[in-house]
């Protein structure tokens, strides 16, 4: 391994916890200073961590720094990454990558240009559980794939995110904060999507903070809150993709994946492990499959250090700008589909990621 990435985290939020436990896990990344808005969250983050605190500003021109990792709310993702760009920086980014791919394709052509790299989350779809229902897919184990079900689901963030403004706002509601893990999912086993339809709604229900200093205040609503879509991908697999902050109760998410021969039920790609299950005509019971393909013991951070070690080897990274780029451009074309009542051609395209073998872990690079 080569010297560690050097990363700046701009935005220390209550997302940016789970990125500090993996970091310290990651050798070929080290985090080296943290930006925030509000400086004095960025000082209590920089001392918990051993690191600087310094403004955004400072941190984007600081020439120590390998690559920023923004985790801002979606709203200023656009901004900050085509500035980490132009001070000749790699960047990892939470999703979505940008609120509209108007937004997001300068920074694809900036990153192309300066010979950089940009990933995006969710890079769960690295971990054991997508991966092995992956290599399921694959190996034929259920024939040729067919369609795909999904269905994710909650009465909305704001009954346990003590800021869920941003949730509600352009860049949030449910398909562009819980749609990217299950889009990129599926792109990841049947490649790119080719054209959607689908249909919107919007409830007229009054929101209010559940939790923190601002319990009791109104979250206005500026998103569609119950999407339905239904996807064609370029090898003819059809996935159905529901997801709504309308729902109150439910048996359980579903993810399931329909082949000539049978069924793979699917974990909740919001997590980078889970039980994959298998069930065939010849046996219809499901049946658990042992872990075969994935990074194990992955967190989230595991795409910035698979782009860290794609660079090192010379090799594509998995969660890429591309990928991501193509996810945001389903999404769109969903909403746009629905609100429209109408079939979208998508215009772009994306490479199917290469899979992760098992037993290449990150925490040994």
């Amino acid at each position: 391994m080569g010297r560690p990435l050097n990363v700046g985290m701009v935005g220390v939020g209550v997302i940016s916890g789970q990125y500090f436990d993996q970091l310290a896990r990651l050798p070929n990344l080290r985090l080296a200073a943290v930006a925030d808005l509000d400086a004095g969250r960025a000082a209590a983050a920089a001392a918990e961590q051993g690191v600087e605190a310094l403004s955004v500003d400072r941190l984007l021109a600081d020439p120590a720094i390998d690559a920023v990792l923004n985790l801002t709310i979606p709203a200023a993702h656009a901004e900050i990454g085509l500035r980490a760009l132009a001070a000749g920086k790699h960047l990892y980014r939470e999703k979505p990558l940008a609120l509209t791919t108007a937004e997001a394709r300068p920074m694809l052509d900036a990153a192309a240009a300066a010979g950089l790299r940009i990933g995006c989350a969710p890079d769960t779809v690295l971990g054991t559980g997508i991966q092995t229902a992956r290599a399921v897919l694959d190996a034929g184990r259920i024939g040729d794939p067919i369609g795909a079900s999904v269905h994710w689901s909650n009465s909305g963030h704001e009954v346990w995110h003590p800021a869920p403004a941003f949730y509600f706002q352009p860049g949030g509601g449910p398909l562009y904060d819980m749609g990217p893990y299950y889009l990129t999912s599926l792109v990841t086993m049947f490649g790119p999507v080719v054209r959607v339809s689908g249909a919107v709604a919007r409830s007229s229900r009054e929101r209010t903070i559940a939790t923190g200093p601002n319990a009791g205040a109104a979250v206005p609503v500026d998103v569609d809150t119950h999407v339905t879509a239904l996807l064609e991908h370029a090898g003819g697999v059809i996935s159905s993709v529901t997801v709504s902050f309308e729902v109150w109760a439910t048996r359980s998410p579903l993810f399931e994946v329909y082949g000539t021969a049978g069924t793979i039920a699917v974990p909740d790609p919001n997590l980078f492990s889970g039980q994959v299950s298998v069930a065939t005509a010849a046996d219809p019971e499901f049946a658990e499959v042992p872990v075969a393909a994935g990074y194990s013991d992955a967190g989230r951070g595991v795409g910035l250090a698979d782009l860290a070690r794609a660079i090192e080897t010379d090799r594509p990274h998995r969660a890429s700008g591309e990928l991501a780029f193509h996810v945001l451009d389903v999404m769109e074309s969903i909403i746009r589909a629905g609100r429209e009542h109408t079939v979208i051609e998508l215009t772009s395209t994306v490479e199917r990621p290469e899979p992760v073998a098992l037993g290449s872990d990150p925490g040994a690079w």
